[in-house]
């Protein structure tokens, strides 16, 4: 997560959003219709709610004794570290059918819960903290992937929804269980 992402987090505890307001009831919306897109693999219609000044991150997570909980975030090395125009690349990839690891394609659901959502010192500008489960299947095979985690998100409003502008993924395992990351979270 950027400095302003993290100085962000730290202000907005004091202005949360209210739950089941028409704010939050229009973010979490957007929430599931992204998750939607992505597991019905429409992604040139979710490419279409990224900022053009996206960071999409997904530091690796090293295991830590209790006194040093803190160092377990490692975002010197990333298993994923994209931008807008990094992002619309891998988009390009999968669509394009030259993603190899990636087709036959992946059977995913996404799921966001626990959703949280707070004012920013800017007034289009929200941080949204969700917990996501992420299931994978592929081929024949009768396993199951699961990714779980907590996102940090910065969306900004625009004239009829959202713009994804910040994604930061802190996954919960420190060894993936998935052979690759050719999927979004």
């Amino acid at each position: 997560m950027s400095h302003d992402v993290e100085e962000c987090v730290m202000d907005a505890m004091r202005a949360p959003v209210a739950i089941g307001s028409e704010r939050y009831n229009a973010i979490l919306t957007f929430l599931y219709n992204e998750g939607s897109l992505l597991d019905n693999l429409k992604l040139s219609e979710w490419a279409e709610t990224l900022a053009t000044d996206l960071l999409y991150n997904v530091p690796i997570r090293h295991t830590r004794s209790t006194r040093d909980s803190a160092k377990s975030i490692v975002r010197s090395c990333q298993h994923m570290h994209d931008d807008y125009r990094s992002m619309m690349g891998r988009i390009m990839r999968l669509a394009g059918n030259s993603a190899w690891a990636e087709d036959p394609p992946s059977r995913v659901r996404r799921f966001i819960t626990n959703v949280l959502v707070y004012e920013t010192d800017k007034a289009d500008e929200f941080l949204v903290v969700s917990n996501m489960l992420v299931t994978r299947n592929r081929f024949d095979d009768d396993h199951y992937d699961l990714i779980s985690g907590v996102r940090t998100d910065i969306l900004r409003a625009d004239e009829a929804s959202f713009k994804l502008a910040r994604r930061e993924i802190i996954i919960d395992q420190a060894v993936l269980g998935t052979p690759n990351l050719g999927i979004f979270l």
